[in-house]
């Protein structure tokens, strides 16, 4: 199995990166891509782990896929063949995997999907997605590891109210309702980024969108669905990773391809531990001075535009480097501080009470033998031994190539020495 062999950055930053294409954007347009018989073309495609399995997956289904690796290029169109059952050996390893249920509904009036793995931060049930179907004429079945919904006489349109802000719910319920009879709403819809990003590569593919990133999206439905290109956002998570890593090590770091507006949150965080965080000739500057002058903070989770749940663990490790005691509450997933456990193991000072973290800045830290707990918790370990004494190994590295596009070769290019070890 694979591993990470870090060691400790000495000195301070004077660099720049480039962000990837978001993945997060990425998988569920690469599935409204799938809901045309015509070719589109989604370029900035990032070559990670997910995004291949879901290519595999929608290709059991019967999409006709290319992707380019080297020009981040993909084409998709759907074939007209191909099953409409994704398999658990499939879906198991990949959440989003269940957005194949509103492309199958569209396309065959039929889905079974097994129950979507992914990361282990707290339960993700679907019920909002079928919830959402079920509203839109599906019967629902569900047993055995999987579930069936079936529209024999097609989907109509709804009034649909989310009881909680879902991406994955409201990605699904877009992806069925495009094609589907007469209007649907859905009511308390997440409004992050990476829906607007569906929602205008669904609109340039035909689609009658209007109210993506508001909490009310309205869909009219049309037959038909035609061919169209996409450039995928640039990835905000990637990009709150790299400020928070320049914000641990110190120095001047510019990140290119970003959206200063996607990271607002995480940068009134940096500034308010006193980083410069500015825009400055088309790059977003992150800038540290003296890293031991850095400020305790406190921090909620919560759907955007809040602090993202998926910058909690970066920042966790963060504030092990800060002044003073950081609190961290994740209202978002039950079960997101299993990267503490590994960062105490390089000598961290954290309590956990129920879903807050105390954060005792500080304390120095020690490389050791640590584990990519999840997709973010692996980059959390990796922050931490950049400033930790001596050299850290991070085990199930796989968590972090899930979502993180070519991190060693990034992180080379900052002059951070990491190999990667199979």
């Amino acid at each position: 199995m694979a591993k990470y062999i870090v060691q400790p950055y000495k000195g301070k930053l004077n660099s720049r990166v480039k962000i990837s294409g978001c993945k997060n954007a990425a998988l569920p347009i690469m599935c409204a891509a799938a809901l045309s018989t015509e070719t589109s073309t989604i370029t900035e495609v990032p070559d990670l782990i997910d995004i291949n399995i879901m290519k595999d997956i929608l290709v059991h289904l019967g999409a006709n896929i290319q992707y380019d690796k080297q020009t981040s290029t993909m084409t998709v169109a759907y074939s007209g063949n191909g099953s409409f059952e994704a398999p658990y050996d499939m879906v198991d390893k990949l959440r989003a995997s269940v957005l194949s249920m509103g492309v199958l509904l569209a396309t065959k009036g039929m889905a079974k999907v097994a129950s979507p793995g992914g990361c282990p931060i707290g339960a993700r049930p679907i019920d909002l997605h079928l919830k959402g179907f079920a509203a839109m004429g599906a019967e629902i079945q569900q047993g055995h590891g999987y579930v069936m919904a079936m529209a024999s006489k097609g989907l109509h349109g709804a009034n649909i109210y989310l009881d909680f802000p879902s991406v994955g719910a409201t990605e699904n319920i877009m992806l069925a309702a495009v094609t589907a009879r007469g209007e649907t709403i859905i009511d308390n819809a997440a409004n992050e980024p990476e829906i607007v990003d569906l929602a205008t590569f669904l609109s340039s593919m035909g689609a009658d969108i209007s109210g993506a990133g508001t909490d009310k999206i309205r869909i009219q439905g049309v037959k038909k669905l035609h061919a169209a290109e996409h450039a995928i956002m640039p990835d905000r998570i990637e990009t709150g990773s790299f400020m928070t890593l320049a914000a641990a090590i110190g120095g001047r770091l510019e990140i290119v391809n970003a959206i200063p507006e996607h990271v607002k949150p995480i940068s009134a965080k940096l500034r308010e531990m006193g980083c410069q965080v500015v825009e400055e000739d088309g790059c977003l500057v992150v800038e540290v001075e003296d890293t031991s002058k850095l400020k305790a903070v406190d921090i909620k989770t919560l759907p955007h535009p809040g602090f993202p749940t998926d910058m909690q663990a970066p920042f966790t490790a963060l504030l092990c480097r800060s002044h003073g005691t950081g609190i961290i509450t994740e209202t978002v997933f039950e079960n997101r501080f299993l990267h503490v456990q590994e960062l105490k193991r390089m000598g961290a000072n954290i309590k956990i009470d129920g879903r807050t973290a105390y954060i005792e800045g500080g304390t120095p830290l020690t490389g050791t033998k640590v584990k990519a707990m999840d997709l973010r918790a692996g980059m959390a370990v990796i922050l931490a031994a950049l400033f930790a004494e001596g050299t850290t190994e991070v085990d199930d590295i796989y968590h972090v190539e899930r979502g993180y596009e070519d991190l060693p070769g990034k992180l080379r290019s900052l002059g951070i020495e990491i190999a990667r070890i199979d």
